[in-house]
């Protein structure tokens, strides 16, 4: 089974929109995403994957499944620092290598930090449950920290959403810590990463990494790919 999670294009965040670099960015994409054979695309209620997917969904004469939980994980803590509101991630190097239990799969969400969002722990178990489903739905059913192939198949399943929420789900899946995806790895806009299960033993199945943040149809459109949600390569005043 595939599972391939796309960014949604170059944002217009304040409109919830895509920017007009963005808009090049999902027609490409689209006629990328119109040659595959999927079995069931899903969507974030956001205007900015919806109208990223849309260009796909138009070639394709295909309608996704929207969930609401889907959505990107804006959902706030406590800064350590400064005592305000702020997302979950993008903390600083020396504060957050300073906390052992963000790199630890099982307690980065019961961490002192992480615990200070009530709506982020109820939204992480919302989007734990939320792939599980899907994934069992389509043959998948999850035990302990692997799946069950109780239907093997090769179908393909495609997910139009965002950096964070998309971090989420591939740390569930995997096993790793979603702080450590936040911090440390980046996917641009409109990017294609693929999971693929690995099936060893009869009845067992494991997600494997085969493609991360891939933009190859970008440049084979002549579009740079765009560093939304990228910060400085090096310090600048």
């Amino acid at each position: 089974m595939k599972v391939i999670f796309i960014r949604h294009g170059d944002p217009d965040y304040k409109n919830d929109t895509l920017t007009e670099k963005g808009k090049r960015e999902a027609e490409l994409l689209s006629d990328r995403v119109s040659k595959w054979n999927v079995k069931q695309f899903y969507c974030s209620p956001l205007g900015r994957a919806r109208d990223t997917a849309e260009y796909s969904m138009q070639k394709m004469n295909r309608t996704p499944i929207i969930y609401d939980w889907l959505r990107e994980f804006y959902y706030p803590i406590t800064d350590p620092v400064t005592g305000k509101n702020r997302i979950a991630w993008d903390f600083m190097p020396k504060y957050w290598t300073s906390q052992p239990e963000l790199y630890d799969k099982d307690q980065w969400i019961n961490s002192p930090v992480m615990k200070t969002g009530e709506e982020l722990q109820n939204a992480y178990g919302e989007v734990c449950s939320g792939i599980d489903s899907i994934l069992a739905l389509h043959g998948y059913e999850r035990y302990e920290n692997y799946y069950r192939a109780i239907q093997p198949n090769k179908d393909t399943i495609v997910f139009f959403c965002h950096l964070g929420v998309s971090f989420v789900m591939i740390s569930h899946i995997l096993g790793i810590s979603a702080p450590v995806l936040w911090q440390q790895f980046f996917a641009a806009p409109t990017s294609v990463t693929l999971l693929c299960t690995e099936e060893r033993e009869k009845g067992n199945a494991s997600f494997r990494v085969k493609v991360f943040g891939d933009t190859s149809h970008l440049l084979a459109g002549g579009e740079p790919a765009s560093d939304s949600g990228f910060f400085q390569e090096i310090f600048d005043d």
